[in-house]
């Protein structure tokens, strides 16, 4: 599939304003790209696609997830906000025919993230989390340490995630975590 046919079909995919977000995340994805390195193309692929499912039925999504044995657990319980990553990953490959597994796991992790991520993945995961238009309160924050390190950026962007999730009492997704301990130990390690 060529870029272009990637966004036809997300934008028939997705309202207006997830479209523009998402083209956001695949400039800021890009120049994340530029300045740290990976497979470029696969990054803008994964950018443009990674919110494909974001708007399907959340019950589709789940039988989706179950019928792959993606999860050896009940992801139910975490919210219907994460499920579009790894249905999305899912779809993107059975409609879409998208086979690469740097696109198709950069889709699945972009909103938990997960320890062991691809720089491809940190990319995407960072993109998304600090695209222009984001202007919560950690997302500022994350851009700024992305300035620095692209790990520090997902650690800051890992760190807002349960900072909010938590403020609220919602559960929070283990690979989160997760991916929190290994950015934070890479940054001790640093020290």
């Amino acid at each position: 599939m060529k870029l272009t046919e990637a966004v036809n079909a997300v934008e028939e995919a997705l309202p207006l304003r997830r479209f523009e977000h998402t083209m956001r995340v695949a400039e800021t994805a890009g120049e994340l790209a530029s300045k740290y390195g990976g497979d470029a193309d696969a990054v803008q692929m994964a950018a443009v696609l990674h919110d494909y499912a974001k708007y399907r039925d959340p019950e589709e999504m789940l039988q989706e997830i179950n019928r792959s044995g993606m999860f050896a657990y009940d992801i139910e319980g975490y919210g219907t906000e994460i499920l579009h990553a790894f249905a999305g990953a899912l779809l993107v490959e059975k409609e879409l025919n998208i086979r690469s597994s740097v696109i198709l796991q950069a889709i699945a992790s972009h909103t938990t993230g997960r320890a062991g991520m691809s720089l491809e993945e940190k990319i995407v995961f960072l993109a998304d989390y600090i695209e222009p238009g984001r202007t919560f309160p950690g997302a500022e924050k994350a851009r700024e340490a992305s300035r620095h390190s692209l790990e520090a950026g997902c650690l800051e962007a890992c760190a807002e995630t349960i900072r909010f999730l938590s403020g609220r009492r919602l559960p929070i997704f283990p690979h989160t975590f997760e991916a929190y301990n290994e950015f934070a130990f890479m940054q001790l390690s640093e020290r």
